[in-house]
């Protein structure tokens, strides 16, 4: 059993973690199937999705397929096991006109029990395509992210560095909600635009023209590339190599011409997919939705209880900011609150909130182009007040400082992409090591009491527009616990 580092009350960015053995390469392990199981682990079952599969599995505590969906799609992202037993879930729907990459879907489809597909909504087309999650709601409906294409010279009007825009213009990302119209079809009854809420200081004749330092509830335009000219050759260098070993794994798409891909340049390639949200997660007491912005190496918090042109302003809805980002965490300089050694998270996935007051949020720092090659789950306790709101220093980032909990195990452990975590009632943590299709149950003191290696997935072929990625790779993988509803009678 691997040792793993446990870290609470410690400042993130004073964490000097050690960075051990490579770990495992992608999809090779010497055994897959359950490796592990000890008294301490949940009982229940493990929802999964391999990337490269059309089935939906429920994984019993043996490692056995307990239960299986067989569909017509492979998947997209996110996946919900539903109290009345049904699967939700987003499905990948090939040949964009547009959009491409990992994450993308282009429907969302809900199965009950007997794999019969009861509901879908599709929105696939040049102008907007979802992609990455979903988040069912307490009443029924269902949030989804979307891609938004604004062309090359929309996005230089408002700001953009020509040298940052590409033919292919900007995906500004879209948080939508969809009341379901069964068995086809649904209709959007509020949604939210990070379009409407940038921020540039290039430019003092275009609109979003201020200080961004002044305005930490704005989103810079040019916040995704600000870093690079900035690089010294090691650091291009670094970043080279890691990006030849992510096309090594096959996880980037595409048939570049490897050799000049791996020459260092001043800057990336400009990238549409500049923010690539890949999480969306819904607080229901606070009527809060939590994102997950990895290109930018934050995680947002934006008011849900706003009108849908409250949302597109800066005024109104319940916290009176309308649809600018309430919190934010991760990396303070793109607000100006911070230089490239306050980075606290790199390429972050599934940010998901915890039961209780204050507000805490869990989450899977992959790691990805971090000096050290590690992932790391955090637990964070957000400085949020029930009167007032998230609270900050003047001319501080936002806090916390320090984590409540993490875990790492730098030996063993390195999801760079994809990849999730899971609080389990008892207080164990579930944790997904995506592209290794990895699942594994750790205790608070680190102990791992529980570890699955997926064997299932490679039965659909990968495709330029969805990234190509490994054969048992997991997007994520959630526990249902014996006594879910869903279950009831069933198994």
């Amino acid at each position: 059993m691997s040792i793993a580092l446990v870290v609470a009350l410690v400042p993130l960015a004073a964490q000097d973690l050690p960075i051990g053995k490579p770990p495992t390469p992608v999809d090779e392990a010497p055994h897959r199937g359950l490796t592990l199981s000890t008294e301490h682990a949940t009982p229940g079952y493990t929802l999964i999705s391999p990337l490269l599969s059309d089935r939906i599995l429920l994984i019993d505590s043996k490692g056995e397929v307990a239960h299986e969906w067989k569909t017509e799609h492979a998947p997209g992202g996110g996946l919900y096991f539903l109290e009345n037993g049904h699967v939700m879930r987003v499905a990948r729907k090939d040949d964009n006109p547009r959009f491409h990459g990992g994450g993308i879907g282009g429907l969302v489809q809900e199965f009950d029990w007997d794999g019969n597909l009861v509901w879908e909504f599709e929105l696939a087309n040049d102008r907007r395509t979802m992609h990455h999650d979903i988040e069912p709601l307490p009443n029924g409906n269902v949030l989804a992210i979307a891609w938004e294409h604004h062309t090359s010279e929309e996005a230089i009007a408002r700001g953009r560095d020509p040298e940052a825009t590409g033919d292919e213009g900007l995906w500004a990302d879209v948080v939508m909600e969809i009341r379901p119209t069964r068995p086809r079809g649904g209709e959007i009854v509020w949604e939210w635009s990070s379009w409407d809420h940038l921020i540039q200081d290039r430019d003092a004749e275009k609109p979003g023209y201020s200080s961004i330092p002044d305005h930490p509830e704005r989103i810079d335009i040019n916040g995704d590339h600000r870093d690079q000219p900035a690089m010294t050759r090691e650091e291009l260098e670094e970043l080279a190599r890691i990006e030849a070993e992510m096309r090594a794994l096959g996880y980037s798409g595409g048939d570049e011409d490897e050799e000049e891909d791996a020459k260092p340049k001043e800057r990336r390639e400009a990238d549409p997919d500049w923010l690539h949200t890949n999480s969306v997660a819904y607080h229901p007491e606070l009527d809060l939705i939590v994102l997950s912005t990895p290109e930018m190496n934050e995680l947002w918090v934006i008011d849900h209880g706003t009108t849908t042109s409250e949302a597109a302003g800066r005024s109104g809805g319940a916290r009176g900011q309308g649809g600018d980002l309430l919190y934010r965490w991760g990396n303070p300089r793109n607000y100006g609150r911070g230089k490239n050694k306050d980075k606290q998270l790199w390429y972050q996935h599934d940010p998901t909130w915890l039961p209780g007051s204050p507000p805490r949020i869990l989450v899977f720092n992959n790691g990805m182009r971090r000096p050290e090659e590690m992932s790391v789950v955090l637990e964070l306790t957000l400085p949020f007040d029930a009167e007032r709101g998230f609270q900050r220093e003047p001319d501080a980032a936002f806090g916390p400082v320090a984590a409540s909990w993490s875990y790492s195990s730098p030996e063993d452990f390195f999801g760079p992409f994809i990849s999730g975590a899971q609080r389990l009632a008892n207080g164990n943590t579930l944790i997904c090591e995506g592209p290794k299709g990895r699942v594994f149950e750790v205790t608070r003191d680190g102990r791992v009491v529980w570890d699955f290696r997926n064997p299932h997935g490679g039965d659909r072929p990968p495709t330029d527009q969805s990234g190509k990625p490994p054969k048992h790779s997991l997007f994520r993988a959630k526990r249902i616990g014996e006594e879910h509803p869903g279950l009831a009678g069933r198994l």
